[in-house]
C-alpha cells in the first residue's frame, strides 16, 4: 500500500518521466493551460472546416454555423486563461503520428477535424467544470451542435459529389474486380456500387472495405448494394436499394441523414413512390433486356422520357447501357447512366469509362 496520502492535492503530485521533478505546478495554473490549449485546438479545427465550406462548397449557412461556433468559443478564451500558456514547455509540441501527417483524401481531412473539435470539447467541458461551470455547459451545447455539423457537411459533400456524378458504375463478380474498378477510377469514375449477391458475407465484407478504401482514395463514392449492415460495417457512403428491400425510411432510420439511398425504380409508379419516401437517387430501367436481372422486362425507352420530364431528383438509366446504344439513351432525355458489363467486361476499362463520360459530359454541355 502507497505511503502517499490518498487526498494530496494535484499540485503536488505533478513530476516528470524521466526521473527528475519539475517545480509544481498550480492548479488552476494547470488547468488554464488545458482550457488554452483546447480552445485554440477547437478554433482552428474549426476554421479548417469553415474554410472548406465558405470556397470549397459555398455553403452559406454551414459557414455561418462555423463561425458561430468559433467566436462563442472566442468568448470563453479570456486574458487569464491565455496567459497560462507555456508553449516551450508543452510536451505535446514533439509528439506526432504518421495519420496526422498526410491525409488521403478531403473526406478524411474534413473527418478528422471534426473529430479534433469534437475530442477538444469534450476535454474543455469536464476541465471547465472545475473553474468555469457555465464555460462547461456552453462547450457541451457547442458539442451536440458540432455533431448535428458533422451529417450536415459529410452529407451535403457526398450530396454534391452525387449531384455531379454523370457516370454509375455497378460491379459485377470478377476475378480482377479491383483492377476493373480501380482503371475505372482513374478513367474519371466519381460514383461505385458493390453488387455481390452470392459470396458469402466474409467475402463481400473484405472486398466493400477495399473497394470503399479504392474509391475514397479517388475522391469516389462508395454505395453498397441491398445490405446495410455492410454499408454500416465498412462505412460506405450509402446503399442501393430493390424494391424488395426494406423501406427507404427505414433505412434512413438505420444509416441516418449524411448517407446516400437509392432505390431501383421500373416504371412511373416506384419512381414517384421512391421520391415520396425521401431516397436521393433512383435507378430508370432496365432500358433493355439485360442478364443481370433476367426477372425484369425491359422499361424501354419511354420510361426514360417520363424521367426526364418528371423526376426532380438525380436518377440514371441504367439496363444494358453500353458504348453502342448510350447515343439514343442520352436523346430519350438521359443526363445520367449507369453500366455493368459495359465497364466491367472491358477490354479497357479507363478508356470505356473516358468515352461514357465525354459523351454524357457533351449532354450536359447542350443542355
Amino acid at each position: 500500500m502507497s505511503d502517499q496520502p490518498q487526498n494530496q492535492p494535484i499540485s503536488t503530485a505533478i513530476t516528470t518521466t524521466n526521473g527528475g521533478a519539475k517545480p509544481p505546478i498550480p492548479h488552476q495554473q494547470a488547468v488554464y493551460r488545458i482550457l488554452d490549449a483546447n480552445l485554440d485546438r477547437a478554433r482552428e479545427g474549426l476554421r479548417i472546416i469553415e474554410e472548406w465550406c465558405r470556397l470549397g462548397i459555398n455553403h452559406p449557412d454551414l459557414t455561418q454555423t462555423c463561425k458561430t461556433l468559433r467566436q462563442d468559443l472566442a468568448s470563453w478564451h479570456t486574458p487569464e486563461i491565455r496567459q497560462a500558456r507555456d508553449t516551450p514547455g508543452d510536451l505535446g509540441t514533439d509528439l506526432s503520428h504518421p495519420q496526422e501527417e498526410t491525409r488521403a483524401t478531403l473526406e478524411h481531412l474534413l473527418q478528422a477535424n471534426l473529430c479534433r473539435v469534437q475530442e477538444a470539447l469534450r476535454v474543455l467541458e469536464e476541465y471547465a467544470k472545475l473553474t468555469e461551470p457555465q464555460m462547461a455547459q456552453a462547450c457541451k451545447q457547442i458539442r451536440y451542435q458540432v455533431y448535428t455539423l458533422e451529417s450536415d457537411l459529410l452529407g451535403s459533400q457526398r450530396k454534391q459529389t452525387l449531384e455531379k456524378a454523370p457516370l454509375y458504375l455497378v460491379t459485377s463478380p470478377s476475378q480482377h474486380l479491383f483492377t476493373v474498378v480501380e482503371e475505372a477510377l482513374k478513367g474519371g469514375l466519381t460514383l461505385v456500387q458493390y453488387r455481390e449477391k452470392n459470396a458469402e458475407d466474409t467475402i463481400q465484407l473484405a472486398q466493400a472495405d477495399k473497394l470503399r478504401q479504392l474509391c475514397h482514395q479517388y475522391g469516389a463514392l462508395f454505395i453498397m448494394n441491398d445490405r446495410i449492415d455492410l454499408a454500416l460495417a465498412v462505412e460506405a457512403d450509402g446503399v442501393h436499394l430493390g424494391q424488395d428491400d426494406v423501406p427507404v425510411e427505414v433505412a434512413r432510420q438505420i444509416l441516418g441523414s449524411n448517407r446516400i439511398i437509392g432505390r431501383s425504380t421500373t416504371n412511373p409508379g416506384e419512381m414517384q413512390k421512391a421520391i415520396s419516401e425521401g431516397a436521393d437517387y433512383i435507378g430508370v430501367g432496365p432500358v433493355h433486356d439485360t442478364p443481370t436481372k433476367p426477372e425484369k422486362a425491359a422499361a424501354g425507352l419511354e420510361y426514360v422520357r417520363y424521367a426526364a420530364e418528371n423526376c426532380p431528383i438525380p436518377w440514371f438509366a441504367i439496363g444494358g447501357v453500353d458504348p453502342q446504344n448510350i447515343t439514343e439513351v442520352l436523346n430519350a432525355g438521359a443526363s445520367r447512366v449507369a453500366v455493368v458489363r459495359a465497364i466491367m467486361q472491358a477490354e479497357h476499362p479507363a478508356w470505356v469509362t473516358q468515352y461514357f463520360l465525354s459523351q454524357l459530359n457533351q449532354k450536359r454541355q447542350r443542355v
